[in-house]
């Protein structure tokens, strides 16, 4: 088959590998109908996360068909369409069993395979998918294909990090980031209730969509960031700031807008040794920090659910739609973001 592959730090490609098969009697065959290009993905593009085997299918973001089924699957058969979490999961281990299905014991994420072992990933033509039963969900035929790609990752990310921050109606929320998992951490807080949410970026077509889908936005850093947010909430600053960038700056701001006993919830994949802040300045803010993968499989039929009632024109979030032969381009626009690159969808031939 072909698949956009890891090859070495900054340089992907499309090559044709191996096909997968079914290896356990809980798996599942999907022939990928959409995949994306993840913010996440940069992090092994770029080298920020090394081990990686040159040669492993990329990507974590995918829907398909169902081709062939372990004969110990029992909730799919063969033309099921499935869309599925980054990682697997078991359903019944200790972690699975307290909702925390991201560190399942068994778990395995899609796209990183180092020494032989780990999963391939799903910017390929076919992907298998380890104990499918507990870890792939079906689409409904009402539901938008390209919409419900984003409920096992990005969709799924958005509302876990507002959950995380304890958004709820009333709450003045700052959001740091407004790429996809950014727009999505808005939609997020948005269903939580929260009264108001500031989106900050630099780039204006990015920015533009945090209004669309119904946030303040602002393009500021510093000390005019600050204020922005604290002319909102009477000097005091964010109740909760969502961030999903991943990056030393994103941190730093994030603590210089939360107020005193607020929450900073953090998503984005960090690589850097030390956090942006000291023990003194957490100390001096109260500040409660939570950080961490996002468990997507609890959030997915919820979020399909909010996919079917067409809320938010979540294609708006996709700039490029490309074939899976164009791939290699696909990740040199998502990470230089040229022409104005927001998210990159690719399409396996049929």
């Amino acid at each position: 088959m072909k698949a956009i592959t890891f090859r070495e730090p900054g340089r992907v490609a499309f090559e044709t590998v191996p096909d997968p098969e079914i290896n356990a009697p809980t798996d599942i065959l999907v022939r990928t109908k959409l995949t994306a290009i993840c913010g996440s993905d940069l992090h092994v593009y770029l080298g920020r996360e090394t081990g990686n085997t040159p040669g492993t299918p990329m990507g974590h973001e995918f829907l398909g068909e169902i081709v062939d089924v372990g004969h110990d699957v029992t909730k799919f058969r063969r033309g099921d369409t499935i869309v599925s979490p980054f990682t697997t999961s078991c359903g019944t281990c200790f972690y699975c069993k307290s909702g925390l299905t991201c560190r399942c014991t068994l778990g395995q994420l899609f796209g990183w395979v180092d020494n032989g072992e780990g999963l391939p990933g799903a910017q390929a033509e076919l992907v298998r998918v380890p104990m499918a039963d507990a870890t792939a969900v079906s689409i409904p035929e009402d539901v938008d294909e390209e919409s419900a790609l984003f409920v096992g990752d990005i969709l799924a990310t958005g509302l876990f990090c507002a959950e995380m921050a304890e958004v709820r109606p009333g709450r003045v929320v700052a959001v740091i980031g407004c790429g996809p998992v950014g727009l999505s951490a808005v939609i997020g807080a948005l269903e939580l209730g929260a009264e108001r949410v500031f989106a900050f970026d630099l780039l204006p077509e990015r920015l533009a969509l945090a209004a669309r889908f119904g946030a303040t936005p602002v393009r500021a850093l510093g000390e005019t960031a600050k204020m922005s947010v604290e002319e909102a909430t009477d000097g005091r600053g964010a109740d909760a700031v969502l961030e999903v960038v991943g990056s030393p700056e994103a941190t730093r701001l994030a603590l210089d807008l939360v107020r005193p006993g607020g929450i900073l919830s953090a998503v984005g994949v960090h690589t850097e040794r030390r956090f942006a802040f000291s023990p003194g300045e957490a100390y001096d803010k109260n500040l409660t920090y939570r950080a961490g993968r996002c468990p997507a499989r609890i959030y997915m039929d919820r979020l399909l659910d909010l996919v079917r009632k067409n809320k938010y024109d979540l294609g708006a979030m996709v700039s490029h739609r490309l074939k899976l032969e164009d791939g290699v381009r696909g990740y040199e626009l998502f990470e230089k973001k040229l022409d104005g690159c927001t998210k990159v969808v690719l399409t396996p031939p049929p």
